[in-house]
């Protein structure tokens, strides 16, 4: 499949400072970190997604000639920049968080290193790839697990905001649990598993619904879920959708895959008549499938009322995020490379708003897991060049509350590394997974949750510390900053 050139995906911020940078001889390697700040829809953690796309552009990142006339054309570029465009090449190294992880507030999910021109084209198009991406595997996520183990089937393209949204939001949201997708176009692309049923219009193009299902029935019948709200679901739809199964059965026809779907009323009310219609007639592993504008919260409600339903199929509010519709990620530099030293040091951008205080320094991820159990514990932002032995107790404390501490004993803990290299040199050293690989590498993320930071609402918030050397060098750079 051809790849669309995405190089002026970019702010043209972004190639005004490009121009300035050139201009006055930079050429200095700057570490940037791409990182979010509160977590999507309230929630206690969420799910790394786009990394794919993101190394597809960094891949395909150059000027073609169209590009060099259009950026001439604003007249605003000098001919020297121009001619350093038209042999762009991104010569950097990259590590990021691998889609499907479990990810946390302020930590980087993507870290650049690089001269700081090529660092800086691609701040807008790495947050545009992996903020989108990110939010809606988050979504799904959360779609699922309200969902309890019940079948989840994205199906909002048509409502998602353009074709992109579309397809790369059914991507993630297969990498966050759905079983599959209603767009053809991202099962062709990821290998994903592709479902649907038949609209509202199948049933009203026939005489009758009888008809409507009966041929249905006879085109899929391994695959026969059959929508019965278009006219009456317990009056209609039903005894004449129990009617086909009965023929389909005394013909001797496998009931493999089968049921009814409803995209309208009081899906808790009907599906517990519709599922003792199924049952008293012989058919209790009919599956119930539902639609109708729903999202977790719904979901879950549902799930409380006691819905008999056991497949669900969720479009707008999980392909928007209708409640939370951005990830809010950001892309902030955090070092600078000594030409004569090769040390990094440190940048730090100050807030009157603490929460928009950056973390200084090349620095890395470790995710601090129970040895016992596997449930996460913390995860810990440290510079670079720290080491840990965990035959070693660890002294862990609160960045903001430092009198809160945790005192972890040798050889109860153990400690993962989470970001690792993707681009070394301008050079691509990591092959991403197939979607449904890390879909199920997400389902053993998730597993390391405590259930109560997993709960929907007022989740347990998993602590992301500072190592004592970063803390050290953060407040170190505050206290520079400090005008009287």
């Amino acid at each position: 499949m051809s790849t669309l050139n995405l190089t002026l995906l970019t702010d043209l911020y972004e190639m005004t400072m490009m121009q300035g940078y050139f201009k006055t001889g930079n050429r200095d390697v700057a570490v940037f970190d791409a990182f979010y700040r509160t977590n999507p829809c309230d929630g206690g953690y969420a799910v790394c997604a786009g990394l794919d796309q993101m190394i597809d552009y960094i891949k395909n990142l150059h000027f073609d000639e169209e590009d060099i006339s259009y950026l001439r054309s604003l007249s605003i570029f000098d001919e020297d920049f121009l001619t350093y465009l038209s042999n762009f090449k991104f010569s950097g190294d990259i590590y990021a968080i691998p889609e499907g992880t479990l990810i946390f507030p302020r930590e980087p999910l993507v870290k650049v290193v690089a001269p700081i021109m090529e660092a800086q084209l691609i701040e807008t198009a790495v947050l545009n790839i992996i903020n989108h991406q990110s939010l809606i595997a988050t979504k799904a996520a959360r779609v699922c697990y309200a969902a309890q183990g019940d079948g989840v089937m994205e199906f909002g393209l048509r409502r998602a905001q353009g074709p992109d949204s579309g397809t790369y939001g059914a991507r993630a949201a297969v990498i966050g649990g759905c079983k599959g997708t209603s767009n053809v176009l991202a099962g062709q692309m990821f290998d994903v598993p592709v479902l649907g049923t038949h609209a509202h219009s199948w049933i009203m193009s026939f005489p009758d619904e009888y008809t409507a299902f009966k041929k249905y029935a006879k085109l899929y019948p391994s695959a026969c879920i059959l929508l019965v709200d278009t006219y009456d679901t317990l009056k209609s739809g039903m005894p004449n959708a129990i009617k086909v199964f009965k023929e389909m059965r005394d013909a001797g026809i496998p009931l493999t895959y089968y049921g009814i779907r409803m995209d309208s009323g009081d899906l808790a009310y009907l599906s517990k008549k519709v599922r003792k219609m199924l049952d008293d007639a012989g058919f209790p592993d009919a599956v119930i499938s539902a639609s109708n504008d729903l999202d977790e919260t719904l979901i879950s409600s549902l799930k409380l009322q006691g819905a008999a339903i056991n497949s669900w199929g969720v479009g707008t509010n999980l392909i928007t995020s209708k409640d939370c519709p951005s990830f809010g990620g950001v892309y902030k530099l955090a070092a600078i490379q000594d030409k004569a030293t090769g040390t990094f040091i440190p940048k730090i951008k100050l807030s009157e708003n603490a929460e928009k205080i950056t973390n200084p320094g090349n620095k890395t991820i470790y995710r601090i897991y129970d040895k016992e159990n596997g449930k996460i514990i913390a995860d810990l932002i440290c510079l670079v060049d720290e080491e840990y032995d965990t035959a070693q107790p660890l002294l862990l404390f609160d960045p903001k509350e430092t009198w809160k501490k945790t005192l972890l004993a040798p050889d109860t803990y153990t400690m993962r590394e989470m970001m690792i290299p993707v681009f070394l040199k301008g050079k691509c050293v990591y092959e991403s997974p197939k979607v449904m690989d890390i879909q199920k590498y997400c389902k053993e993320e998730l597993n390391t949750l405590w259930d109560e930071t997993k709960r929907l609402v007022n989740p347990h918030e998993v602590h992301v510390d500072l190592s004592k050397p970063l803390w050290d060098m953060k407040h170190a750079l505050l206290d520079k900053y400090h005008f009287e």
